[in-house]
């Protein structure tokens, strides 16, 4: 049975109060500071402007806590001309930071959905991953936030997302393992309670080993 309407945004709204901001002003002395802390000197002339530029590299990396993913996804369209079938969206590349190191995260996302009554234009698709790639997090999380989100909001029969990516905490520190990625899934829906939607969405991404229901 598909919703006649859209999920309340305010029924999404589970996160915490965010704490206070630290000024401008003390994100560039706590960069300076790190500097002088591995041994440099913040004052020469080669790092003079690091931590200003530190902090700049950190409104672009972390602009995903100052959007709404919900917000993002209210319109949508329904002249579809009953258009029922697998919309997907492939090869999504994204850059993130893993909330443990900080190290990067740099990977693709594949997402799917079966519409009910209604889709998204693609370009969301994209924007939601940049939302909760642009914070810091760990690749199983953002998965399932991709993929929550989109079910919860839009309300299709069913989503699947599926992520791709290297780990630079593993791979340039820690066990130094280059050329190692991690896949992890989503399924919601028919994509979880229907095999044939799920493998049909699987051999769409020649990904046949990710067909087991129950996968983060």
């Amino acid at each position: 049975m598909c919703p006649d309407t859209l999920a309340d945004p305010s029924a999404l709204d589970g996160e915490r109060p965010e704490p206070l901001k630290p000024t401008r002003e003390q994100a560039v002395d706590a960069v300076r500071l790190l500097l002088q802390w591995a041994g440099d000197d913040p004052g020469r002339e080669g790092l003079l402007g690091t931590p200003e530029r530190v902090v700049r590299a950190f409104e672009e990396h972390f602009a995903g806590y100052h959007v709404d993913p919900v917000a993002l996804l209210q319109r949508t369209f329904e002249e579809t001309d009953g258009y029922d079938e697998m919309v997907m969206l492939k090869d999504i590349r994204f850059e993130s930071h893993c909330e443990h190191h900080m190290e990067p995260i740099i990977g693709r996302v594949h997402i799917a959905y079966l519409p009910c009554n209604r889709v998204i234009g693609i370009s969301k698709l994209a924007r939601l991953v940049d939302v909760f790639a642009k914070r810091l997090t760990i690749q199983e999380k953002m998965t399932a936030q991709i993929a929550n989100t989109l079910d919860e909001v839009l309300q299709p029969k069913g989503v699947a997302v599926v992520i791709d990516a290297a780990h630079q905490c593993m791979t340039t520190r820690g066990v130094h393992k280059p050329g190692v990625s991690m896949q992890t899934s989503r399924m919601l829906g028919v994509f979880r309670t229907d095999p044939t939607t799920r493998r049909e969405f699987l051999a769409m991404l020649n990904l046949p080993g990710l067909g087991v229901p129950g996968n983060v």
